[in-house]
């Protein structure tokens, strides 16, 4: 009997491509979503044409919807969270309350599964955030490193701490759990506020000489390619020693600033851009990138695509879906 996977939030990016991957090693796929923030456009319309995956549109926030859901699924995927800076922003207690909920919510369904063999829960780099902020921190990072929080009356600590007491949550559920910490993934479909689409997005509506805008040139991030993370979590998923553990999900690899970020995207768009640099600090850690070594000993995988290679496939998504097409974006 093939095995039954359910994903949280798996109309979203990550959930996509996730769902898409499942369902081409012949896994039956549940995706549930609200569409709070995923969207319904032509690529999850095909994704759910395919005979193996299924979706409803259950709120996690609902105990008595939940309660509906079947007992038969051998892995859950929690993806789903109020995200983004904007959300955080301005409803910073809702991410605290409604993240956790919804968490609380999985778990005990999670509970109810006769067959149940793992629980993923996705966290985020930001765990990291304010031990970058007040203490000296080892970069690329370790997920043994100690985690510090940022003043707790500062809005983006909400979906930070959301998060780490999710993963206080999993680990202390009893259940075969796997965290994993997202750094900056990218690819595409994730939706225009995140770096890459964004200045795809302006240098394609802009002419040559133009300047741009440019937020915080000097930080650094290491991005990684969505199909690389998808094939890291799937192995996470084939691999009985991943059980129990939170590993970082990304790239030690094209550890880079923004500014030759925005050149490379100036580039692929082939516009001749000048850029404005804003070194205005607005609370975003100055360098993030993973230290990966755990993940690969115990997964054996590691990305491949380069940095120059995954913004053309992505601007060529976004050109094709978006900016010359018909498709809708999520924000």
């Amino acid at each position: 009997m093939t095995e039954k996977i359910l994903i949280t939030g798996g109309a979203g990016f990550i959930g996509f491509h996730l769902a898409k991957k499942l369902s081409n090693e012949g896994f039956d796929v549940v995706i549930m979503d609200n569409f709070s923030r995923a969207v319904k456009d032509e690529d999850l319309k095909i994704l759910l044409s395919q005979k193996n995956i299924t979706s409803n549109n259950i709120n996690f926030l609902d105990q008595d919807s939940v309660k509906t859901i079947g007992d038969d699924f051998t892995f859950i995927f929690h993806l789903a969270a109020i995200i983004g800076v904007s959300h955080v922003l301005k409803a910073p207690y809702n991410v605290l309350f409604d993240n956790i909920r919804m968490l609380g919510n999985v778990i005990e369904l999670a509970r109810r599964q006769k067959k149940l063999s793992r629980v993923f829960f996705a966290s985020t780099s930001e765990v990291y955030a304010g031990t970058l902020k007040n203490f000296t921190i080892e970069i690329p990072t370790k997920e043994i490193t100690p985690l510090a929080l940022t003043n707790l009356e500062h809005p983006r600590t909400a979906y930070m701490l959301s998060k780490i007491y999710g993963e206080a949550m999993c680990l202390q559920s009893k259940l075969p759990v796997t965290i994993f910490r997202p750094h900056n993934l990218y690819g595409p479909r994730m939706g225009m506020s995140h770096v890459i689409p964004e200045q795809l997005k302006k240098a394609y509506y802009s002419s040559d000489d133009k300047k741009l805008e440019v937020f915080n040139p000097d930080h650094t991030r290491a991005f990684c390619f969505i199909d690389d993370a998808i094939e890291i979590i799937f192995a996470m998923m084939k691999t009985e020693s991943c059980v129990g553990k939170t590993l970082n999900l990304g790239t030690q690899t094209d550890e880079i600033k923004i500014a030759d970020l925005v050149q490379i995207c100036y580039s692929i768009v082939d516009r001749k851009i000048k850029m404005s640099l804003n070194y205005e600090d607005k609370g975003s850690p100055s360098r993030r990138a993973p230290d990966m070594t755990l993940t690969t000993e115990l997964t054996g995988v590691e990305s491949k695509i380069n940095l120059e290679e995954g913004i053309q496939i992505t601007y060529d998504w976004y050109r094709n879906n978006i900016f010359e097409g018909q498709s809708i974006s999520a924000e």
